[in-house]
Order: C-alpha cells, then sequence, then structure tokens
C-alpha cells in the first residue's frame, strides 16, 4: 500500500467477488448475486484511511465498507508472554496495514535470504478504508488463566430453533474482521496476520463477504440481500451517540469486567439461504413473509422505506414484525451483514446466503431473545444457521503506546 498512489480505483475493487454469508434483520434485503450494483451511491474514495486509534475499535460504528474477510482463530500457544507479544505484533501491523503502509519493512529490499515482512498483494493500493477489528472467543477464557475474567454476558449461545451448525465453520479462541472497499486489501490485511501468528495460532474458519447487507449511514441508499429485499433500514447509525451507548458499548456500570468497558459483543452467524425455492415463490408471498414490499422496502400499508411499521398489519409470523424491537421488550442489536456465495453444494444448488454480524452491549438482552422470537417466522423455510460464533470485543486501541488487549492483560501492559 502507498500514501501517494492518486490512481483511480481497481476494476477488481468495483466489482463483486464470490466467496462471502438472527435472522436476517428488521427489514432483509437481496436479488441474484450481480457483479456491479446500482442505484446506490458511488463508493467513496478509495485512498481514505479510517482512524485506527479511539476509545472504541473501528470496524463497528464505521460506516460499512463493501467487502469484508473474516476469520476465527484458534490459539496453539499455552505461553503467555508469547501470545501477549502476539497481540501487540497484530496492532502494531494492523496500525500500518490500515494507514495504507506495509507491514514492518515491506515486502522486498530487506535480506534476500529472509521472507520478506508483508505478503505484498496490496502494494500500490489504496486503504479503501480498511478496518480490523478483534474479538476473544469464550474458550480463550479456558487458557492463559483468564477463568476469572470472562464476562458474564460471554455465554455459550443456546441452540435454536433450526440451526444446524457446522463446528468446523463455528466458535474459536479470536477473531478478527477485516473490512475494506478493496476486497484484496481485506484478505491481504487477514493474511499478514495469519503469517505473523504463524505457530501461536492458526485460522479455524473464515468467510469473505461481497455487497454489505447493512448500513449505519442512513442517508446513503439502503442495501439489498441475495433475497432481493432491502436490509438495515432501521440500523443504527454511528452518528447516534445515545443509541450506541445504549445498546453497543458496554459501560464501567453494567456490573461485567472493567477491562470490557467502551468494547461491545459481536455474534457472528453463517446463514444459508435457499434461494432455488425462494426464487420459485410468489412476489405476494415474499412480500408476505417479510413484512415489506420489494421494490420500495416500505411496511405493509405504508409507502416509504423509513415509514413507522404498523405491525398488526403484517402477517403474525413475518420477519419484520417478530424481528422489531417492539415485538422484543426493545432489544436492540447493530448490524453489519454481507452476502456470500461460496460456489455450489455438489447437488447443484448455490451455496449463498448472509454472514450475519451483529454488535450489542449484552447479547443476554440482544440477539438472544431476538433469535428466538424468531422460532416461528415464516422466513425459516428458505434460511438456515449453519455457523455460529460469539466474540467479546475489546475496547479500543488509545495510542500508539497501546495494543489488542492490554485491558485484559495488565501485568503486560
Amino acid at each position: 500500500m502507498t500514501d501517494n498512489d492518486t490512481r483511480s480505483p481497481s476494476r477488481r475493487s468495483l466489482l463483486g467477488w464470490g466467496g462471502a454469508g438472527l435472522a436476517l434483520g428488521a427489514a432483509a434485503a437481496g436479488g441474484a448475486v450481480a457483479m456491479a450494483r446500482t442505484g446506490e451511491d458511488p463508493p467513496p474514495d478509495a485512498g481514505t484511511a479510517v482512524p485506527f486509534h479511539g476509545a472504541h475499535q473501528a470496524g463497528i460504528a464505521t460506516p460499512v465498507q463493501d467487502r469484508l474477510h473474516f476469520a476465527a482463530f484458534d490459539v496453539t500457544t499455552d505461553d503467555r508472554p508469547r501470545f501477549v507479544q502476539l497481540l501487540k505484533d497484530w496492532t502494531e501491523a494492523a496500525r500500518r496495514m490500515t494507514a495504507g503502509h506495509p507491514v514492518g519493512e515491506g515486502a522486498y529490499g530487506g535480506l534476500p535470504e529472509a521472507p520478506p515482512d508483508d505478503t505484498g498483494e496490496a502494494l500500490g493500493l489504496k486503504p479503501s478504508r480498511l478496518t480490523l477489528t478483534i474479538g476473544f472467543g469464550p474458550t480463550l477464557f479456558e487458557k492463559f488463566d483468564l477463568a476469572d475474567h470472562r464476562p458474564e454476558a460471554l455465554v455459550d449461545l443456546p441452540k435454536f430453533a433450526g440451526d444446524n451448525l457446522d463446528k468446523t465453520r463455528s466458535g474459536g479462541d479470536l477473531c478478527v474482521q477485516a473490512c475494506a472497499d478493496d476486497p484484496q486489501v481485506a484478505v491481504h490485511a487477514i493474511r499478514n496476520l495469519a503469517r505473523i501468528g504463524m505457530g501461536k495460532v492458526v485460522i479455524r474458519w473464515s468467510q469473505l463477504g461481497f455487497g454489505k447487507t447493512s448500513s449505519t449511514t442512513p442517508e446513503a441508499q439502503t442495501p439489498r440481500n441475495l433475497m432481493g429485499f432491502k436490509d438495515g433500514t432501521r440500523n443504527i447509525a454511528g452518528t447516534e451517540t445515545a443509541r450506541l451507548r445504549e445498546h453497543v458499548w458496554v459501560s464501567g456500570k453494567d456490573g461485567g469486567p472493567a477491562w470490557m468497558a467502551g468494547g461491545s459483543y459481536l455474534v457472528a452467524r453463517r446463514i444459508r439461504m435457499h434461494v432455488e425455492p425462494w426464487d420459485r415463490t410468489s412476489l405476494q408471498e415474499q412480500e408476505d413473509i417479510f413484512g415489506r414490499d420489494k421494490g420500495e422496502g416500505a411496511p405493509v400499508g405504508k409507502a416509504k422505506e423509513r415509514d413507522e411499521p404498523f405491525l398488526k398489519a403484517m402477517k403474525p409470523d413475518a420477519h419484520v414484525r417478530l424481528a422489531h424491537p417492539d415485538s422484543n421488550q426493545g432489544a436492540t442489536i447493530l448490524r453489519r451483514g454481507y452476502s456470500f456465495t461460496d460456489g455450489t453444494d455438489g447437488l447443484g444448488r448455490l451455496d449463498a446466503g448472509l454472514f450475519f454480524l451483529a454488535y450489542q452491549r449484552d447479547v443476554r438482552e440482544g440477539f438472544i431473545p431476538i433469535q428466538r422470537n424468531l422460532a416461528t417466522d415464516a422466513l425459516n423455510e428458505y434460511i438456515q444457521h449453519v455457523g455460529s460464533a460469539l466474540f467479546a470485543i475489546p475496547p479500543g486501541v488509545r495510542d500508539k503506546d497501546d495494543w489488542w488487549g492490554r485491558t485484559l492483560f495488565p501485568e503486560e501492559a
């Protein structure tokens, strides 16, 4: 990457890319996978760098980028100082990559006999609003004498109706969410962190995502998911500080461990969509299932997408009705979902769907009650949750001397 590259965004950064996937959100979205999505605002300047330092990690309330590479890692070392050093090394690498710089001494020019510090595939590319967000899974707290530091809110998610979870696509000691407007920039980031972690961590599973299906900028065009409906109409905006404070950021007054103050909790779910039967379903039934019209995205009986929905006008099992905060004692989450398509399943069916990412202050008051309420959702006939993970997202890196997880490892700080 460079700071002074003035080229226009590459053709690759403007095209869709395969490989990336609660329910689909209070207003789900979609259509067939398109190589260039239309009707949206023009992409932001690919040269933009999102600040890495702050009270909260970037990549949560940050305006949602178009591409995702999400990776869950298992820790393979039992050496605590070695693991803490990895967190420090990862932080420095993330600090450089999000600013548009290569890792360490770069991809070339060093000792010919040694591997370069950077893998090199992002050379010449702009920062593309890259954000890197780290999280700690429940199983990490079984290591390094961390049992007493596990937050009560980091619960084991219960089994939900219709779950068919693949263990090889679930769980993880750590996660890193890389979001960018250029897919190669996001992939480069995860690849370099995995390389730096060799011998200490190993990727357990990963997911590529394209075509954001939620927005944290309400003034922007609402995106659609692979079912053709708009998603994220009522999502929390990154500028709504009061709602973020109420529903997303952990407070020191929550009764949890002090090290989580300023952090959040992330639920990641890989949701397979049965697109073939969906594509043979009548338009009226599709709209009844969601509780919104497919064109404008307006709730039943309303004219505009952002009109306040009248839930009783919808069918009792309509997705929007069941997912709405008014149906869940006010439960609210911040969604950052992405579409995915991973080829076919060997039976001629597209392996496609939604990679659902939801941030909240407490999953016991957010995702869990909402997902339980969706047990009777009519949409369940066309979707299935096949991967699942939960992570505690620590607070942001405050300055150049801070590092990911410092509040969890005070002795090493």
